[in-house]
């Protein structure tokens, strides 16, 4: 009994903690998640009454509208949101990157063939109960079968996330806009000009304060939402009681079936303006990773779900009274003495909205950089403690650029409300295919409760769909537009990227040649350590061949990097660097591949070359101890890749490592015969105080038992380090071949070699050195 007591203590304790931890996060969840969402009260009824619909202004449409309103927040975020897509996370991580990469990991979904069987051992890849085998259904097959297919799925994603970086233009827009004009309805001497210019000034603030990093104003995040729902909550209860207490009635259904018996085709059109009331819903998902599946539902369900439909039934109620105040409900049906508080709680909680948008946006663009779907882009972290928080300059002043624009050129809430719903609308729309091929090819449910689920929502989200593209001429276009715009980028640059993958692939040098060669490869080997970047995975790059032809010597250790991608949304440390040989141990030819996931950051720690070598020694130590990862008696393959865990690497006995605080170059300075070179190093590092960082010396173990050739490899392997690290990295021109089709040479030739020539370069997007890079020319025919 005593052991049964203590038990169900521990267990009480460990769900108050739990409790306690989901309660902190649900509050933390109101200022990033429910920004956007929360303040959708500001505009909605003024966007569903316009046009034809001003002709049913009554009570009897208010109703409607109202009850409208209830059974969409019912069924799209409470039903589908809450209850179904919160559950489909990748590792805590949620958004249509999320949905993708579970669909790639249990099916052959990839475009791009640089996965590898050992991506599946990564602790993060596993997805389900242990033991778990994946489906083998017909439609699996045809998917996997019809690369037209796999190209259409990715379209669809690539759109999805284009619609949201168009919400990151459109957000602040509408949001800013409809708080700051409550200025004009409280003083009727500003001018409609003068508030956009308020509006503007506000939202160059905006965006100018993003490098700051959203760590900064976090902690007033949640505080101001929090006062926002609940003075909506309380204003909402006061006009419900006030003006209309009969207001409660609207929540049947039945006025939903008299608002459009009474206003017909026009109550239908309307409807692009019902659904901006749950615009900001796929935050709920798509900033998952930030909290937990339940604190976020605990936050909907007890505060946002409550306050919001208090206050949509409290400006219907007031509506009902006071039908000319359509135009300005929501500020209208304030009491005269809290006016102005709610008017600067509305303006703080329509910039948190705007900041939460933001931020998602530079999340999504880091995320199609992953996948090889946008050009390569400068990523600033803006936290030390905070892991996900990013900054990306080029896309944060494109987004004001096109923010102000969008604000100067419309001017209208209404118009800009359109596109905004459109966006809005086709991610959700998005989400539910996706979630539909999740619950088969993932949850492993069956076609019939994945059409079930598809067919439901999609005939909801449908007519609200066909309501928002009816609304593309009067605003609605603008979505499409940049959509379209960004969705040309994305895709131009990853069927660019494709072929030159594709190019690498089939132009591999061959390990025969290599091995006909010698330990020597015919060449003068040079000491020091040659580090060859390469997307391939497997097999040795055109470019080396390239190299040695045009310059016939290479270092005495060479190690081929490839710097890739897998669909997890982290890689642990401990898995981070897959270490493997080719070729025979004579030839001192090694493979190292670094994986890091859709969410990773590649940190400049400024010790990846030392977590190199001290990989390679352990992967050294490990060979003789497995000898089926050797290679050394086969002469035909590339060798066995092992994961080497960068910390046992640092902790291992393999090598001696000490450090001193030095500058990043001493040893290659010390080591180097050349004055010239000498003097070009000191002047690099003077020009580069970051350089100067704690320089890593490594000394081999007098381990008793070492066997001979493993220690010769050791030494040799550190007298390389000391003599210095160059970085090879190919300087690639791609160009579509001749009989390429017009559109081909369109796409190759101007579009992607125009992204190529304006983005980062890789050596930079790599943190490598400059001094001690050095690039082959070469022209890639596609």
């Amino acid at each position: 009994m005593p052991m049964d007591t203590t038990e169900s203590r521990h267990l009480s304790q460990f769900t108050r903690m739990s409790l306690s931890r989901n309660l902190i996060l649900a509050y933390q969840s109101l200022g990033v998640v429910y920004g956007d969402l929360s303040t959708s009260p500001l505009y909605v009824y003024k966007s569903t009454f316009v046009g034809k619909l001003n002709e049913h202004q009554n009570p009897d449409a208010i109703f409607g509208a109202f009850s409208l309103i209830f059974w969409t927040l019912t069924l799209i975020p409470l039903l589908k949101y809450v209850l179904i897509v919160l559950s489909a996370d990748d590792n805590g991580e949620g958004g249509t990157f999320a949905l993708y990469s579970l669909l790639c990991r249990h099916a052959k979904f990839s475009l791009l063939p640089n996965q590898q069987a050992a991506d599946e051992e990564l602790t993060a890849y596993k997805y389900g109960p242990p033991g778990q085998n994946p489906s083998s259904s017909p439609l699996k097959r045809f998917l996997e079968k019809h690369r037209k297919s796999r190209i259409a799925l990715l379209i669809v994603v690539l759109l999805g996330a284009c619609m949201v970086i168009g919400d990151g233009v459109l957000t602040p827009v509408i949001s800013v806009l409809s708080s700051v004009s409550g200025l004009e309805a409280a003083n009727s001497n500003l001018t409609r000009g003068q508030v956009l210019v308020i509006a503007c000034v506000v939202l160059v603030g905006l965006f100018a304060l993003q490098h700051v990093g959203t760590h900064r104003l976090a902690f007033a995040f949640a505080p101001i939402v929090l006062i926002w729902l609940v003075s909506i909550f309380s204003i909402g209860l006061y006009n419900i009681i006030h003006w209309n207490p009969k207001i409660v009635s609207a929540i049947s259904p039945h006025y939903i079936i008299t608002f459009f018996k009474e206003t017909g085709t026009e109550g239908w059109i309307s409807l692009g303006g019902i659904l901006l009331s749950i615009t900001g819903t796929e935050a709920m998902f798509a900033d998952l990773g930030h909290f937990t599946a339940m604190s976020i539902r605990l936050a909907f369900i007890t505060v946002v779900y409550p306050c919001l439909i208090v206050q949509y039934m409290g400006q219907a109620a007031y509506l009902s009274k006071n039908v000319s105040s359509i135009s300005n409900s929501f500020y209208d049906s304030i009491p005269d003495p809290i006016f102005w508080p709610v008017f600067i709680i509305a303006t703080l909680a329509a910039i948190v909205a705007s900041q939460a948008i933001i931020t998602a946006t530079f999340s999504i663009v880091k995320q199609c950089h992953a996948l090889g779907c946008f050009p390569r882009i400068k990523v600033v972290h803006t936290s030390k403690h905070i892991f996900g928080q990013i900054y990306i300059p080029e896309i944060n002043w494109i987004l004001m650029i096109l923010t102000l624009a969008v604000a100067v050129g419309f001017q209208d809430t209404t118009l800009i409300g359109n596109a905004y719903g459109l966006a809005c609308m086709t991610v959700m729309f998005i989400t539910t295919f996706l979630m539909a091929l999740v619950i088969i090819f993932v949850w492993q449910r069956s076609i019939v409760l994945a059409s079930a689920f598809l067919i439901f929502f999609w005939f909801i989200e449908g007519i609200y769909l066909s309501a928002a593209f009816i609304k593309i001429p009067q605003g609605g276009w603008i979505s499409l537009l940049l959509s379209c715009i960004f969705l040309i980028v994305m895709f131009v640059w990853h069927y660019g990227t494709r072929r030159k993958y594709n190019f690498d692939l089939h132009n591999k040098v061959s390990l025969k040649w290599l091995l006909g060669l010698g330990p020597s490869l015919g060449i003068v080997r040079v000491p020091g350590i040659g580090l060859v970047y390469s997307e391939l995975a497997t097999g040795v790059p055109a470019i080396f061949s390239h190299f040695v032809t045009n310059l016939p010597a290479f270092h005495n250790v060479l190690v081929f990097v490839c710097v890739k991608s897998v669909p997890v949304p982290f890689v642990s440390p401990e898995e981070r660097f897959l270490i493997g040989r080719i070729c025979p141990r004579p030839y001192r030819m090694y493979r190292c591949i670094v994986r890091y996931g859709y969410k990773d950051i590649q940190r400049d720690d400024g010790n990846f070359e030392d977590l190199i070598i001290q990989s390679i020694a352990e992967f050294i130590q490990m060979e003789a101890v497995e000898p089926q990862l050797s290679s050394s008696e086969n002469t035909s393959l590339d060798g066995r890749m092992a994961v080497i865990s960068t910390r046992t690497a640092q902790s291992g006995s393999s090598l001696i490592v000490s450090a001193q605080e030095s500058s990043g170059s001493s040893n290659s300075i010390k080591s180097s015969k050349s004055l010239t070179l000498q003097s070009l190093r000191s002047a690099y590092v003077d020009e580069n105080p970051r350089s100067k960082t704690h320089q890593v010396r490594f000394q081999l173990p007098s381990t008793p038992g070492l066997n001979p050739s493993v220690g010769e490899e050791l030494l040799d392997l550190i007298q390389a380090k000391e003599a210095g690290v160059a970085y090879i990295m190919g300087h690639s021109y791609v160009k579509a071949r001749r009989s390429s089709s017009f559109l081909k040479k369109v796409v190759i030739d101007i579009g992607y070699s125009f992204l190529r020539k304006n983005c980062r370069g890789p050596s930079v997007a790599l943190n490598i050195p400059h001094i001690s890079l050095i690039e082959v020319g070469m022209i890639y025919y596609v």
